[in-house]
Order: C-alpha cells, then sequence, then structure tokens
C-alpha cells in the first residue's frame, strides 16, 4: 500500500551538522506520516550525511540563500500540507494536530507556532532580550521563518510560491498570505536555538528590530542581507 503523507516538512541548511539530527528526529516523531525535504545550500561540513543517517526522505542542494532553498524544498513536496522548519527549530510533539487542525479549516490560509528562544549558547546580558524576541512571536503582526510557518499547497501556489530573495523572504510571503486569508497563531511553541542572537546580541537584536521596517520602507532585501552579514559563517569560525 502506498504510504499517506500527510504534510511535507521543508528543511533549509547551511552547515547545520550540529543540529540537523535532533530537528529531524522532532519531524519523525509526528503522527500520520511526515515527508521530510533537506535542501542544502552549499555546506562545508558534514551535514549532508547528517541529513541522510537522520532519515531525510528526500535531500535536494541548491545555491545559497534561504528563500530558494525553500521554494525548491516545496516544489518536491508530495503532500498538500506544506510546512518550513529551521534546521535549529524543535517543533512541539503534537505539531500535527495543530497543522491538521488549522489547514481543514479554509478560514486560515496558513499558520504558525509561538517561539521560545533556548539561551544555551547565551550569555547572560544576551538571555535578558530572549523573552522580548519570544513575545515577538506572540503579537507581530506577520510570522518570522522561525515561527514554522506551514499552509496548504493550493494557497501556496496561490501566492506564487516562497519568493527567492536574500533576505525577509518570510515576511515576504507572509504578506502574501494574508491576503488571501489570516495567519492562524497557533497557542503552543516551537523552540528555537537563540545561537545568533547569543553570538552577537546587539548587533541581532538591533538588526530583528529595524530591518522590517526598512523593508517596509522599500529597502531591498540584497542590501539588508549584505549589511546583516552571514551567521552560518560567523559561527563556523567560532
Amino acid at each position: 500500500m502506498e504510504k499517506v503523507i500527510q504534510c511535507s516538512a521543508v528543511v533549509p541548511v547551511l552547515n547545520e551538522e550540529r543540529r540537523l539530527a535532533s530537528c529531524l528526529q522532532r519531524l519523525r516523531r509526528q503522527t500520520g506520516g511526515w515527508q521530510i525535504i533537506v535542501v542544502d545550500g552549499g555546506s562545508q561540513d558534514n551535514t549532508m550525511e547528517v541529513a541522510r543517517q537522520a532519515g531525510a526522505d528526500l535531500i535536494l542542494q541548491t545555491e545559497g540563500g534561504r528563500g530558494r532553498q525553500l521554494r525548491l524544498g516545496a516544489e518536491a513536496a508530495q503532500s498538500d500540507y506544506l510546512i518550513f522548519v529551521h534546521a535549529d527549530t524543535w517543533l512541539p510533539e503534537d505539531a500535527d494536530f495543530w497543522v491538521t487542525q488549522t489547514l481543514q479549516n479554509p478560514k486560515w490560509s496558513a499558520g504558525a507556532f509561538r517561539v521560545r528562544h533556548q539561551g544555551e549558547d547565551c550569555g547572560p546580558i544576551s538571555r535578558l532580550f530572549l523573552p522580548i524576541l519570544n513575545f515577538r512571536s506572540r503579537y507581530a503582526s506577520l510570522p518570522y521563518g522561525d515561527q514554522a510557518l506551514f499552509t496548504r499547497k493550493e494557497v501556496y501556489r496561490q501566492v506564487g510560491g516562497m519568493p527567492e530573495q536574500e533576505l525577509m523572504e518570510d515576511l515576504e510571503f507572509g504578506k502574501r498570505l494574508r491576503k488571501i486569508g489570516p495567519i492562524r497563531k497557533i497557542p503552543a511553541e516551537v523552540e528555537v536555538s537563540a545561537r545568533r542572537f547569543g553570538h552577537r546580541p546587539w548587533r541581532s537584536f538591533l538588526c530583528w528590530n529595524l530591518f522590517p521596517t526598512l523593508y517596509a520602507l522599500g529597502v531591498s532585501p540584497e542590501r539588508l542581507a549584505r549589511w546583516y552579514g552571514s551567521p552560518e559563517t560567523t559561527e563556523r569560525r567560532r
């Protein structure tokens, strides 16, 4: 009998050998049968091997850029439900319930979880900012990429798919989804590593709070990406 896939999870990665296995283990524990698609953006470590050993159903490669990776993964998805999960994000055990309940209701164009940052890689000063970041996920008008945004494939196609832009692809995608219908804020949390924030807290805090406004004012994603730099590259040098 052919396996019924309830949801396709797209995981963009770049040098994620340390965290990918635990992320995929959480995805594998979801009931109903989830397809796990890992899309690598040019890793220089053992990310690809970790993905294979952790049981990814499909591993793809493309040029760097999270928007490009997410789009490629969504195009390969076999389910009518799509969820986009960062490699340093751990879904709640009942994520499958929330995804199914939300997407079966045509009222919602999409859904996104609340965030609870894990400060294991942060110093005491950095940890002071984490409640602010968690608060953002509850009350921001648009979801961010670390909130494990999910939607129906038909809606995904209706809005033109994931934008292939250097930065702010999550907010742009959310804006398009909101034109179709409201995005449900799920009363459950995903756990997210605060590693990037912990490594450069002041700069990250400023960027995360200022960049959405600059983007809304017309600053290009390419320019914002240059200002922000590459946290993946920075972490490899530690």
